[in-house]
């Protein structure tokens, strides 16, 4: 198939041209006539033809090629979802038999086992050759491998969920592809002009024909803007839209199934979030519009950077995004940075955490040591975030308590952080949260006083937390988890930076500065404004809610019989009443709440009998 961009194009980038020259001092004898670099056409491009698949498909070097075949329909990719399902059922049943250990001592157990032995020799010969002898971990992430991109991104989600699987499960998938086959460079093209629905020439100069990168959503490449900016192409790969459609169908039903079976790791949920992110990564415009959000909430620290997007170069399929000329924490460049630098990089990442976390309630959901960059400037390195499709978010309500938690534990209150903590989860069936909370107790104390960074840092011991939280029956939001990760990513990176790093000591000042934030007049007057309206409709009501309240009480009154402790009895509840609305109101309950008390509270003492 002919190649949709010029050879000169499509193997390197277009040579710098001259910087645009001013006019030229006219010599005593020879004059020289010159051209401005602006009256230069850019290059042409010819037009992409329609894709056709009957022509000899080429792969990139180092690159397999992504199957070009129709999707399977509903019915046949039931048939083969149902195929491994069965097959990882009965690989596990295999696995177990010949890789763990007894049930339990005792003559009953012992027959158990033996039963166990015979089916797993009686399913064996109807398995593949190339998965019944592996332990279960593996099957479960080459079957996944198998089914293609839509469970390979589940799988990606599943290796998160340390809180719910048990870590030989979420350490294997952590090994599944993140390089997978690809399309060719015409078909490339093609994506985006039928996106963008312009010409490629009136876009780009060049596009970088090898891939830089191929995951399960998405393929990105170089390019180079008509107006020279490098940047980074990303676009969604053929028939992925309806595949994850069809696939989010099926595995729903699949979770009402494993449910039943399996109801102690939450598949139901697992698969709804699983889908509900999904859903978001495939339309790249909600990455761009999380890039912007980001780069607006850090455009007061210059430290922190992320990719401008170029909105006239994207769609809803193609991304157009800076490209970042950068390094990774862990390359020689980064480590060879002084001291002062490191220092300052590391201060950067608790920073740009805690803020996302517990200031913005806006964070990075992928985070990972690829999606950090060491960006040299003149100024000194900045540290750059990319790669922002799956993003966090927590309500004011969670943020504040988890902003409450991490306080709690960087200043080593125990007590405070495990019922912040306790407070955040969710009862499931048989939940013990005064187990939970006494354990969590004793390991954040233990913590607090040994606070051996190496062996038990902060983010280990905030996933051992939630882990443990399984283990008595609570269940934490999905965000939590990927806040971890995160905060995982600070610290991985920091030890690299600067091994035996003190994270707590260096995220103390940042959480602090957010703390008190929180009781700044001008934080406190914006709280206030935002209770306005409510404060209004409050207002609006109290006379009739104070009128029905006499009435309520004076007939109270009229039933009541004449005795000696009536008016004190009246002083005591119109007392209790007013205590009550001064604890709401510190604690930062509605208006309208506890005006109410106010109200009956002084109703009350003043119609007491005398």
């Amino acid at each position: 198939m002919p190649a949709v961009t010029p050879p000169d194009l499509a193997t390197a980038p277009p040579p710098d041209l001259p910087p645009a020259a001013g006019p030229i001092p006219e010599p005593p004898i020879v004059v020289i006539e010159t051209v401005r670099v602006e009256e230069v056409p850019p290059p042409a491009w010819p037009p992409v033809p329609p894709y056709d698949s009957t022509l000899p498909r080429i792969a990139p070097d180092g690159w397999e090629l992504m199957p070009d075949e129709p999707p399977q329909g509903v019915l046949r990719r039931l048939l083969t979802t149902h195929k491994h399902f069965l097959g990882l059922l009965n690989g596990g049943l295999v696995a177990h038999a010949q890789y763990g250990e007894q049930f339990g001592r005792g003559q009953g157990f012992a027959l158990l086992f033996r039963l166990e032995k015979l089916l797993a020799w009686i399913v064996r010969p109807f398995l593949s050759k190339q998965l019944r002898d592996l332990p279960f971990p593996v099957q479960l992430r080459r079957r996944l491998e198998i089914l293609g991109p839509t469970y390979i991104k589940l799988g990606q989600v599943l290796a998160l969920r340390q809180d719910i699987l048990p870590a030989s499960i979420t350490e294997e998938l952590k090994n599944l592809l993140d390089r997978l086959p690809v399309v060719t460079f015409d078909r490339y093209c093609a994506l985006i002009q039928a996106d963008l629905g312009r010409p490629i020439g009136e876009l780009f100069s060049w596009i970088d024909p090898k891939p830089l990168g191929s995951a399960s959503i998405a393929q990105t490449h170089r390019a180079t803007t008509i107006d020279g900016d490098s940047v980074i192409l990303k676009v969604v790969k053929p028939g992925i839209r309806g595949t994850l459609t069809r696939d989010a169908w099926l595995l729903k039903g699949l979770g009402v199934i494993l449910q039943k079976i399996l109801p102690r790791y939450q598949p139901k949920r697992v698969i709804a979030e699983f889908v509900e992110y999904t859903r978001r990564e495939v339309d790249l415009r909600r990455e761009a519009d999380n890039a912007e959000t980001f780069a607006a909430n850090f455009a007061d620290l210059p430290g922190v950077a992320f990719p401008k997007i170029y909105r006239e170069h994207s769609g809803g399929r193609v991304l157009c995004m800076e490209f970042f000329s950068g390094y990774k924490p862990s390359d020689p460049e980064a480590l060879a940075l002084s001291e002062s630098d490191r220092d300052r990089l590391i201060d950067y990442g608790a920073a740009a955490i805690i803020r996302m976390i517990y200031k913005d309630g806006f964070f990075h959901a992928d985070l990972h040591p690829g999606n950090l960059l060491v960006l040299p400037g003149p100024e000194g390195p900045r540290l750059g975030f990319i790669d922002l499709g799956m993003v966090g978010r927590f309500d004011q309500e969670l943020r504040k308590t988890l902003l409450n938690y991490f306080y709690s534990l960087v200043m080593g209150d125990a007590e405070g952080a495990a019922r912040y903590l306790v407070h955040v989860a969710q009862e499931g069936p048989g939940a013990d949260p005064a187990g939970f909370r006494r354990e969590l107790t004793e390991i954040l104390a233990r913590w607090g006083r040994s606070k051996n960074f190496k062996d038990f840092s902060l983010a280990q011991l905030i996933l051992r937390s939630v882990n443990m939280g399984a283990q008595h029956g609570l269940f934490f939001p999905v965000e939590m988890v990927l806040m971890v990760k995160a905060l995982v990513t600070f610290e991985g990176v920091g030890q690299i930076l600067k091994p035996g790093l003190d994270v707590a000591a260096v995220s103390q000042s940042h959480a602090n500065k957010i703390f008190l934030d929180q009781f700044s007049p001008m934080s406190l007057g914006r709280q206030f404004l935002r209770g306005v309206p409510d404060l209004l409709e409050a207002l609006g009501r109290t006379p009739g809610l104070v009128m029905e309240g006499a009435k309520m009480i004076e007939q109270m009154a009229r039933r009541a019989p004449e005795n000696p402790f009536a008016g004190l009895r009246g002083t005591i509840f119109g007392g209790f009443c007013m205590v009550a609305g001064a604890v709401l109101a510190s604690s930062g309950t509605p208006w309208y709440y506890w005006s109410i008390l106010f109200a009956v509270g002084l109703i009350a003492g003043l119609s007491r009998k005398r």
